[in-house]
This record gives C-alpha cells, sequence and structure tokens, in this order.
C-alpha cells in the first residue's frame, strides 16, 4: 500500500549556501491496511514525512509509492485520492505545485487509501475519545493505511497507540525507524528516553 523507497529530504542554509541543515532520510514498506503510530521529538521530522507522502513537499531524492503510483507524479489535484493529511483541527493540508497537471498522471482512485493524522486531539469528553478510535478502526477496516502522529503528553496516549497501533515509527533527528509492534517500540532506546516518566513502573 504504501512504500518509501530510499527517501532524503535536505534543507540548505540557502540556494547559495548550500550547507545541509536539516536532513530527513526513510526506508520502508507497509504492505497490508493497518494502523500505524508515530511519534518522536518536536522537530525530529514527522511532519516533514507526512507531507512527502501525500506529495506536498518534494524529496531531495527517493520515492514514495502509494499503491503502486509515484505520488510525486499524479495530478496535485487528485493527489489527496491517495494520501489525505489532517492537521490537529482535522484540516487538510493543501499544496501548489509548478509542473502542469496536464504533464501528471491521473490518481486512478476516488477516496484516500493512506490517511496521515497529525497529532489529533484526543479530547477527554464522554465518547469522544472511543468514537475517534472507532473511526480509525473503521477506516482500516475500509482497506485504508492509517497514521497516526501522536505526542504523548499523558498516560492515557499511551494506552490509546498501545490498543490501537499496530506497527510504529519512531522519528528523530531525521532518522525514521519502522518498528514491528508495541513491545518493540519500548525495546527503542531513543523512545524509551523520549517517552520517559510516560513508562511509569509497568513497562519498566
Amino acid at each position: 500500500m504504501l512504500e518509501v523507497r530510499q527517501l532524503e529530504k535536505v534543507y540548505t542554509r540557502s540556494l547559495i549556501d548550500r550547507t545541509p541543515t536539516f536532513r530527513l532520510t526513510a526506508d520502508f514498506t507497509i504492505e497490508q491496511p493497518a494502523i500505524v503510530g508515530m511519534m518522536g521529538p518536536n522537530g525530529s521530522g514527522k511532519t516533514t514525512l507526512f507531507e512527502l507522502v501525500t506529495g506536498s513537499n518534494t524529496p531531495t531524492s527517493g520515492q514514495v509509492r502509494v499503491t503502486g503510483k509515484d505520488i510525486h507524479r499524479v495530478r496535485t489535484d487528485q493527489r489527496d485520492r491517495l494520501a489525505i493529511h489532517y492537521h490537529q483541527s482535522y484540516q487538510v493540508r493543501h499544496f501548489r505545485s509548478w509542473t502542469p497537471n496536464a504533464l501528471l498522471q491521473p490518481a486512478g482512485s476516488d477516496y484516500p487509501m493512506v490517511h496521515l493524522f497529525d497529532e489529533p486531539q484526543f479530547n477527554t469528553q464522554d465518547g469522544y475519545i472511543g468514537f475517534m478510535l472507532d473511526f480509525f478502526r473503521r477506516l482500516r477496516g475500509e482497506g485504508r493505511l492509517v497514521f497516526l502522529c501522536i505526542h504523548p503528553n499523558e498516560r492515557f496516549h499511551l494506552e490509546i497507540v498501545e490498543e490501537i497501533c499496530e506497527r510504529f515509527l519512531f522519528v528523530k533527528d531525521g532518522t525514521v525507524t519502522p518498528l514491528p509492534h508495541y513491545p518493540a517500540l519500548l525495546a527503542h532506546a531513543p523512545a524509551r528516553a523520549y517517552l520517559g516518566d510516560l513508562l511509569g513502573g509497568s513497562h519498566g
């Protein structure tokens, strides 16, 4: 469903001064519908990765393929039929491209196959969290790939990802590490350091 092949995005100081200021690298494949949790420190490259997957940011090198199609070769007005990026408020990110759509290929899909939620707000009002989890599960049940980028600052955030996420991506300093399940996340030293006190004694 999603192939991220030797993807790299390099930011430099300016068009003239090409000294790198930040570099994101990722290489992973997800073949089946799933709910994928993503976390990592602020500024580590999580949103940049989402932008690259949806085609709203152009990679320095590498490729993103959604259901076999190179997202960056698909018409800009149809990329959200393959992969869609929601902000915290669930607004959809929009973007522009300098390549005319006439020179790009159609999405070949009427409904997004990959849904990327950027730090969704888990309101503690009665029933709201259950409603959101049911929504994510329904997308997965319809054969979609769901990403939840979560910045856990309360214990119940971890309980949510442990319950609903089948696999994980941990992002730190521009490096994306795929992890196959929740125990692997807890065993990953940078993730443990990031989660810190939230782990408490139960997973120590």
